[in-house]
């Protein structure tokens, strides 16, 4: 039978190294020399190590009482680890915290990480941050989505989402045992009204006479031909706005925006049309040493923000009628109504194919994409005798 240590003998010793000191208790000494109580113990069939705080603040008499309860609870069922994780849980602010940098990230957009930080401290942390995550009820949550839910329901379900997010977090570190933003709350909040949340998008029929609109506005010159670019490339508010002179190609005719700048997060081949080249040569004339094809007019070197062209749309009175990512909703729309082989179209909106279709399908389609785009180019373009039969 091993010889436990005596307290002066846990005060004397000094070489590093794991001394006996009880039943499942040793003190380790590490190669610093300092001290540390640690206590060997299966708990339902697995072995842990608990630490039980330093020595001497922690003395061997109160580390020997640490250890026996710490059995006492295994033997009885219990998880010692449980009790002493429960004695650490976080604050839903510090939890959000930590939430947030895991995630950030993944988080491409500067926008997403805006709105989630202005969303948590307007309408969460006020009513949640001091309270600890194990305290917080399904009432807490619903104190604040209810008064929103039906009024502002997008809001709300973007904090709920949040709310859900930190939470799912703690239950992952067994903070908690249920995430009450979840389902369990769903029967709480009022019916969504009717409808569904696609983006309003312009009947393709009127995109050529909304074009020539908003080639006679007063819009910037930059902002009237990202605009024109977004259109007849069928490309995202972002990945337009984000064009830089070195992913064009001018003598292949095409452009590659990189994987870091898409929301599948891989390279996405666009084929330009005559129409497209032709809004490239006169975005020349907006040069500058950000590199960007369509800079900003008011931030010098940076991109024109997501807000220019929607106000491009509220200035020409179509923004009732669609945003801007509804355009490609146009865009897909023409597509289907004018027979346009499917894979072909969602090959150019960079959509993911999903199943087994998606794992089987290895080409980008790009002639044959290239062909799509010169079509579409000419029918904004009120071109409709240039338009060949795709096949």
């Amino acid at each position: 039978m091993k010889k436990a240590i005596t307290a002066a003998e846990a005060k004397s010793i000094t070489n590093p190294g794991s001394y006996y000191a009880g039943e499942t208790l040793y003190l380790y000494i590490a190669p610093g020399r300092s001290k540390s109580w640690v206590q060997r113990l299966t708990i339902h069939g697995r072995r842990c190590d608990i630490g039980l705080g330093g020595f001497p603040v922690v003395t061997l008499a109160e580390a020997r009482d640490k250890a026996y309860q710490n059995r006492k609870t295994a033997r009885a069922g219990g998880d010692p680890l449980a009790e002493k994780r429960k004695a650490k849980v976080p604050t839903f602010r510090e939890a959000a915290a930590q939430t947030f940098e895991v995630n950030r990230s993944r988080w491409r957009s500067e926008k997403t990480v805006k709105a989630w930080e202005q969303g948590m401290k307007k309408h969460v942390l006020p009513k949640l941050g001091a309270l600890r995550v194990d305290r917080i009820s399904r009432e807490h949550v619903l104190r604040i989505l209810t008064p929103m839910w039906t009024k502002k329901p997008e809001v709300a379900r973007k904090q709920r989402n949040r709310i859900r997010t930190v939470l799912s977090w703690c239950q992952a570190h067994g903070f908690i045992e249920h995430n009450v933003a979840g389902e369990m709350i769903d029967g709480a909040l009022p019916a969504a009204r009717a409808g569904n949340n696609h983006f309003r998008a312009l009947p393709y029929q009127e995109l050529p006479a909304a074009l020539e609109t908003v080639e006679l506005c007063r819009a910037s010159v930059a902002a009237r031909l990202c605009f024109r670019f977004l259109v007849l490339t069928a490309t995202r508010s972002g990945e337009a706005r984000g064009a830089t002179w070195s992913e064009i190609n001018l003598e292949t005719k095409e452009w590659r925006i990189p994987a870091g700048r898409m929301k599948a997060g891989a390279e996405h081949r666009v084929p330009l049309s005559d129409a497209a080249l032709a809004v490239l040569e006169q975005a020349q004339i907006l040069r500058d040493r950000s590199g960007l094809v369509f800079p900003s007019v008011l931030r010098q070197g940076k991109p024109m923000s997501d807000m220019t062209l929607t106000k491009v749309l509220r200035d020409n009175g179509l923004a009732d009628q669609t945003t801007v990512h509804g355009l490609r909703s146009t865009f897909r729309d023409w597509c289907a109504d004018t027979g346009k082989p499917r894979e072909i179209a969602e090959a150019a909106l960079a959509h993911v194919v999903p199943g087994v279709e998606g794992a089987y399908f290895r080409s980008d389609l790009f002639e044959r994409r290239r062909l799509l785009m010169g079509q579409w180019a000419a029918y904004v373009s009120r071109r409709e005798a240039d338009v060949v039969r795709l096949h």
